[in-house]
């Protein structure tokens, strides 16, 4: 089974803090040594990952399609091994209706953590078909969020774009199956995260959440092994109630459509 031992250069989106930066960080240290491109938009964050021997561009997701599709071009043109991409970036808003929201908020979060990956996975796709049919396994992995199958109805917009990011990437995986290019969806349970700084919940959700450091050598373990979905901690239940089998019924519906 492909995995990300076979990846031998891997751009990771939201490197700069969180679990994009500990998965840069991780698969920069495996045995085999893959080139590992840290993109994000604090300069001081992608100085230091830098200095760690990793490679960097600054970019900001939350952009217009011309402007992903240049930075894609612009990763292809430099790293033209380029087999494998994390989407890690990603942003959360609480918005409570008898409070007021932010519409601008609401498009922005949607943006970038959808939007903006549905747009450069289309982006980046030629390449990858180049490099698959050269008999190269390439590797497409998002992270989503357990809180796309159970929503927190307090940050339901952040929930409404994870779920939607998740039936996104059952999709692509159905519609790539046969091409060499692997889609893999990484769905984490609460995890120790600069995330929820900006609401003054950290403290609070600190009880309760995975350690960084033991989500990150669980979720590597399972991209080694190759598996498509990689889950723990308090989303193995929620996977196995609601999810189990939505991809073999993606598939039987691609294959009724071609009877149509």
């Amino acid at each position: 089974m492909p995995s990300i031992d076979d990846s031998k250069c891997v751009l990771v989106t939201g490197a700069t803090s969180g679990i994009g930066r500990a998965l840069a960080l991780a698969i920069a240290a495996l045995p085999s040594k893959p080139v590992v491109i840290a993109a994000g938009r604090r300069k001081e964050r992608l100085e230091e990952l830098k200095k760690a021997g990793l490679e960097t561009i600054e970019v900001n997701v939350d952009s217009d399609n011309e402007t992903l599709k240049r930075f894609a071009d612009e990763v292809v043109e430099k790293y033209p091994d380029l087999d494998t991409v994390i989407y890690g970036a990603g942003v959360q808003h609480e918005l409570e209706f008898h409070k007021g929201i932010d519409i601008k908020n609401v498009a922005s979060e949607i943006n970038i953590n959808y939007t903006s990956i549905v747009t450069l996975v289309s982006h980046f796709m030629p390449h990858f078909f180049r490099i698959s049919e050269q008999g190269r396994p390439t590797f497409i992995i998002t992270v989503t969020s357990g809180l796309a199958v159970t929503p927190a109805p307090w940050i339901f917009n952040y929930c409404a774009s994870k779920a939607a990011l998740h039936s996104f990437t059952i999709s692509l995986r159905i519609q790539l199956q046969d091409k060499n290019i692997h889609v893999t969806e990484i769905m984490p349970p609460l995890v120790e995260s600069e995330l929820h700084d900006t609401y003054g919940t950290t403290e609070r959700l600190s009880k309760f959440w995975m350690p960084l450091d033991e989500y990150t050598k669980t979720t590597m373990e399972g991209l080694r092994r190759g598996d498509k979905h990689i889950t723990c901690g308090a989303v193995l239940d929620t996977y196995k109630r609601f999810e189990e089998g939505k991809d073999e019924f993606a598939a039987k519906a691609l294959i009724a459509r071609s009877k149509w």
